[in-house]
């Protein structure tokens, strides 16, 4: 996997929204006076998702500013955590999901179809700006495995013809259904089934 980088262009400056504003005091408000700094990732969350799905060092400072806490803390929890994006990821991120079962169950195929449908190299935005990918480690899907997050949301039970179809959706700026792609509800088995075997003479 590529090692994560931090965008040479960068915004000079970096505000909330007003409604992101409201919802970063909110989540301030959830710690007790004079822990409020433990509401960093929940700002860093919140600034990637207003910043078309990555944090410029500008929301960083900012989030310092907020939090009355040492700018280099921010940083060192931005550049830390996987889930944070450093640099442009486009508006659709693919994060695939290769560890052992979903590895196992085809999750490579599932990586040679992003190389032939968004870009050749990881972490490399494709041609129309659209969408980028990237390997992480699990995800927490395993029963239904092999998958993909894209953004916010997960995508289930794949295969390559379903990643492309999918893939194929977002080029048509169309909204693909996120969710189990085998009919499943959570991950519940398949066809409602009950019990491992059927005993017939029951």
């Amino acid at each position: 996997m590529s090692l994560k980088k931090v965008s040479k262009d960068q915004p000079k400056d970096f505000e909330f929204n007003k409604k992101n504003l409201e919802e970063a005091k909110k989540a301030i408000s959830n710690y007790p006076k004079g822990k409020q700094q433990s509401a960093v990732m929940s700002l860093l969350y919140i600034a990637q998702r207003q910043n078309n799905n990555w944090i410029p060092l500008a929301a960083m400072k900012y989030i310092a500013n907020i939090l009355n806490m040492p700018y280099i803390k921010v940083y060192e929890v931005a550049t830390f955590y996987t889930m944070y994006n450093l640099a442009p990821v486009g508006n659709y991120f693919f994060q695939i999901c290769t560890t052992t079962p979903c590895m196992i169950r085809g999750a490579y195929k599932l990586v040679d179809v992003c190389k032939k449908k968004i870009s050749k190299k990881e972490n490399e935005i494709s041609k129309t700006n659209q969408s980028s990918w990237t390997e992480v480690e699990c995800l927490g899907a395993c029963v239904n495995a092999p998958m993909i997050q894209i953004n916010e949301n997960y995508f289930e039970d794949l295969d390559p013809e379903k990643l492309e179809k999918i893939i194929d959706k977002i080029g048509k700026n169309e909204k693909p259904q996120p969710g189990s792609y085998r009919g499943r509800t959570s991950c519940e088995p398949e066809n409602i089934r009950k019990t491992l075997l059927e005993n017939k003479n029951a």
